[in-house]
């Protein structure tokens, strides 16, 4: 169930199908073209017959029930009544789920969209894109809905922060166990002895050792799985142009919608915020082809530091805590690998057009995007969003891939 803030009531954010413009400009070329081909091939100059009238009706209201033939692809349905921008709740299981919806002025209730979900930082809110003019000018500019989820850790109590589960983060267990070739390697994500124990208490039965720090409450890819199917229900979206993008703890989210099999087919394309995976989880999307991605890190980041270039090592947190994360080179290769690009070969420089990040991609990869579809790309910054031209950059890489 969908509480609807803004909508005035529950019943307000009904779905009724309702065709789109571009779906009625398909009928209209369907029954032209219907009617000229048998006027023309059977008895020109000759009136449409009763029964011919009766076929074309019939193919008309099948356009307009949103059911087409195969052949022609799918229409487009739009629901009747709409969200606004606004804050919405989803109910999963009894957990109301915030979120917070930013539709743009030009918006047409009949004329699919692009949909980015945001999901923010550790203890981090709805508005921590939103609030920035940056976002929401190139929302408004590029017509992209926006949907701002909210992590769960609150409502345990005693301030743990709202956040993101990922692989790794509610058992502390890293991708690739002990490896007897490392002296001293542990199967734990962080350090157990130098870094401090935030293990929620839903996770109680879940943590193995003391580096656990996301939530066990609800299974966070299936919520965001729930949230855009949702946004689909009271918006119009266009199906394959849905994006992710996560800052930090949501950014190391983002690689698991990518490599999961449920949320893969649903996301066309992620681009994670100073995020990456913890130390071992090395996996490829799961989606055929591949998934664009577009990494952004910062070379003075001591939280999630990205390694240097070419290190498919892993990296330490160093601001008082000893969290292990994939290296940036060794994630975004792999990813590159899954589109067919050469990554035998050193990645190379990409023009971006910003002068102040370095970014890095390789080619002969499948897709034909401007762009490398996987893009490394870094900053001279410590642990921070740079959202005044990093926004830009990654709707940029977003707009390439539709």
């Amino acid at each position: 169930m969908v509480y609807c803030n803004t909508c005035g009531s529950p019943e307000n954010c009904r779905l009724l199908s309702y065709p789109s413009f571009a779906s009625w400009l398909s009928v209209l070329a369907l029954v032209v073209g219907f009617s000229a081909a048998t006027v023309s091939a059977e008895n020109p100059g000759e009136e449409i017959d009763s029964s011919r009238f009766s076929e074309l009706l019939a193919r008309v209201q099948e356009q307009r029930s949103g059911s087409v033939d195969g052949e022609k692809g799918q229409a487009t349905a739009c629901p009747e009544n709409q969200w606004r921008s606004g804050e919405y709740s989803l109910d999963r299981s009894g957990i109301l789920r915030p979120f917070r919806v930013h539709v743009p002025p030009g918006y047409d209730p009949q004329s699919p969209a692009p949909l980015i979900v945001a999901f923010h930082g550790w203890g981090g809110n709805d508005a921590e894109f939103l609030q920035h003019a940056a976002v929401t000018r190139e929302l408004d500019e590029r017509g992209y809905i926006l949907l701002a989820p909210v992590g769960l850790g609150p409502e345990e109590g005693n301030g743990f922060p709202a956040s993101w589960s990922f692989s790794g983060s509610t058992t502390g267990l890293d991708g690739d166990g002990v490896n007897p070739q490392a002296t001293g390697d542990t199967e734990a994500i962080c350090d157990d002895a130098r870094t401090t124990d935030y293990t929620y208490p839903s996770c109680s039965g879940v943590a193995e050792n003391g580096c656990s720090w996301t939530q066990c409450t609800d299974d966070d890819v299936a919520f965001a799985v729930a949230l855009v199917a949702t946004a689909r229900e009271n918006l119009c979206v266009d199906p394959a142009r849905v994006y992710a993008v996560g800052g930090s703890n949501g950014g190391m989210f983002a690689w698991d919608l990518g490599r999961n099999e449920a949320s893969a087919g649903i996301f066309r394309a992620i681009a994670p915020l100073i995020g990456l995976p913890h130390r071992g989880f090395l996996d490829p999307p799961t989606r055929t082809g591949g998934m664009p991605a577009l990494l952004i890190t910062g070379t003075r980041d001591r939280t999630v530091p990205p390694g240097t270039w070419g290190d498919l090592g892993f990296t330490t947190t160093s601001d008082g805590d000893f969290f292990h994360y994939t290296g940036g080179s060794a994630v975004t290769r792999v990813w590159a690998d899954a589109h067919g690009c050469d990554v035998t070969a050193a990645p190379r420089p990409v023009d971006v057009g910003l002068s102040n990040v370095d970014c890095r991609g390789w080619d002969r990869c499948s897709g034909g995007s401007p762009w490398p579809p996987v893009l490394d790309c870094r900053s001279d910054m410590g642990h921070v969003y740079g959202l005044n031209w990093s926004w830009s950059l990654i709707m940029d890489f977003f707009d390439q891939h539709r």
